[in-house]
């Protein structure tokens, strides 16, 4: 954005901010031509300022993604490691179900793909990552489980559960099954 003129940086806050409450009514497949029509521009400017769909979605969910890494790193400094890790994973699913679309932005990709280098779900996977390593020291957390794992859990559950009627406490129900195991001891 720098070294844009100062019209075209308010346009992409326009547009960018249209695009938000386009994907909060309608998720990720909101409809590009909406939003052009809605912010008042062309369908050409959207597509020069966010040339994908992925471009305009991971837009749209940057700074929430940031400070659920920053939140990572926060919960890092917590005695109880695994504590921490399901602190934050519940966290990431509960803003996933409010945030329609984030959980198909984070399903474009896996993390270790080149390309998604530079994404919410690299982003969040990075953040995500230094919390489960320190559970898995800890013993807390099995050592084969990865964050893509983790990531995929959350990702699934949000995408399952966001067509209940009331989708938070679904969702809440198979994250506790998920993390409990269905075994009669918890293991």
């Amino acid at each position: 954005m720098t070294g844009q003129r100062s019209d075209a940086r308010r346009n992409y806050a326009h547009i960018l901010a249209v695009a938000e409450a386009e994907v909060a009514a309608r998720g990720a497949q909101a409809s590009l031509e909406q939003i052009a029509r809605t912010a008042g521009v062309g369908s050409a400017t959207v597509r020069r300022h966010f040339p994908t769909r992925k471009a305009l979605l991971e837009a749209v969910f940057r700074q929430r993604v940031h400070a659920l890494c920053e939140r990572a790193r926060t919960l890092c400094g917590e005695q109880d490691s695994r504590a921490a890790l399901l602190e934050w994973l519940r966290e990431l699913l509960a803003y996933s179900l409010a945030a329609r679309g984030l959980a198909d932005v984070l399903a474009y990709q896996p993390l270790q793909d080149e390309a998604a280098q530079d994404s919410c779900a690299a982003d969040l996977g990075a953040a995500g990552d230094a919390l489960l390593r320190r559970a898995i020291a800890d013993r807390g957390v099995r050592a084969d489980i990865t964050i893509d794992d983790l990531l995929t859990l959350i990702i699934g559950i949000a995408l399952a559960t966001e067509k209940y009627s009331d989708p938070a406490a679904r969702a809440d129900r198979a994250f506790r099954i998920a993390v409990a195991g269905i075994g009669t001891t918890g293991t």
